[in-house]
């Protein structure tokens, strides 16, 4: 009777180990943390915005694989072809293949320019450079390693798009 129950545990902790060191995060409601490896399988290598293609930082990219199936991608873009405006206000290429909310905001499924710029802005283009939506970014001064661009999960129950340390939330 004791071998079962220790088996029973064992396995249970395997389980629990197998899911830690998995590349993808698994989040409590079933949807996914993409983490670049991850991301830069379903991303292009170059993207089209503003009558130009850019190459994409593949290296720089995330997102969420939601329970249903359904994605959103981020990834940062090489922007040294656009002008100096445009550049400003578009630094990564934004996917949603569903409707979201960045802060109170509600954005349909699209694909979308997006970017962090002065006064505590998030800019969220179309692929025309014209604005869509914008919302102020919070800062993490807690984040030890930030990177160039990465999602992550936030204790609200929806997922966090950072640039550095800049960040906005998003949710379903």
């Amino acid at each position: 009777m004791k071998v079962n129950v220790l088996s029973k545990w064992a396995g249970a902790g395997a389980l629990a180990l197998a899911m830690l060191a998995s590349p993808l995060r698994m989040m409590a409601q079933g949807d996914t943390v993409l983490k670049p490896e991850d991301a830069k399988k379903l991303l292009p290598a170059a993207v089209y915005y503003k009558a130009q293609t850019a190459p994409t930082q593949l290296r720089n990219s995330g997102g969420v694989k939601f329970a249903d199936g359904y994605y959103l991608l981020a990834t940062l873009v090489d922007t040294s072809g656009y002008s100096t405006d445009v550049a400003a206000k578009y630094q990564a290429y934004f996917i949603t293949e569903v409707p979201i909310k960045i802060g109170k905001h509600s954005l349909p499924a699209g694909v979308y320019g997006v970017g962090f710029i002065a006064d505590n802005k998030f800019v969220v283009t179309d692929v025309g450079a014209h604005d869509v939506l914008t919302v102020s970014y919070a800062t993490d001064e807690a984040m030890k390693r930030p990177l160039p661009l990465q999602v992550e999960a936030d204790a609200a129950g929806g997922f966090r798009l950072y640039a550095g340390r800049k960040y906005v939330t998003f949710s379903r």
